[in-house]
């Protein structure tokens, strides 16, 4: 696994981590405290696990798992590493927003969150078509040629 692929799997167990920890936080306040917290902290959590940790695993993985285009396509490195930057910083950074406005509303964190947001849109267009050249049949047609079913 080479390391941009390291980096996406990485950074998605420290965003999970960072979602049960939250999570557990909330548990806490619900169960112990009797105090509901607020919907953007649920939201934080929902975030973290499920663009945090399940999105950039799925990202790092298929990074690792689909093999470098050895013919012209479009494919660009460089826009491989800026796509994993714009996911990492927005993931956190639109957390860390949803949380900071879970206990006070200011406006440069509902900026924040929504800038951010873009930023994880933008994030897995740009990801998605930079790889999608790289998902190529390689075997598979042979395979099923001669009957075998996947």
């Amino acid at each position: 696994m080479f390391t941009l692929a390291r980096y996406y799997v990485k950074s998605a167990i420290l965003f999970l981590v960072l979602g049960i920890v939250l999570g557990g936080y909330m548990s806490y306040e619900i169960n112990i405290q009797n105090t509901a917290v607020p919907q953007s902290m649920i939201t934080a959590h929902t975030h973290l696990i499920l663009i945090g940790f399940v999105m950039m695993l799925i990202m790092g993985i298929a990074l690792w798992l689909f093999p470098r285009p050895r013919e012209k396509v479009f494919y660009s490195p460089l826009l491989s590493e800026i796509t994993f930057y714009i996911m990492f910083v927005s993931v956190l950074m639109r957390s860390l927003g949803e949380v900071v406005s879970g206990f006070i509303m200011l406006n440069w964190a509902a900026w924040m969150i929504v800038i951010t947001s873009y930023g994880e849109i933008l994030g897995i267009i740009l990801f998605f078509i930079n790889i999608w050249q790289r998902i190529k049949p390689i075997g598979s047609h042979v395979r099923e040629a001669k009957g075998e079913k996947f």
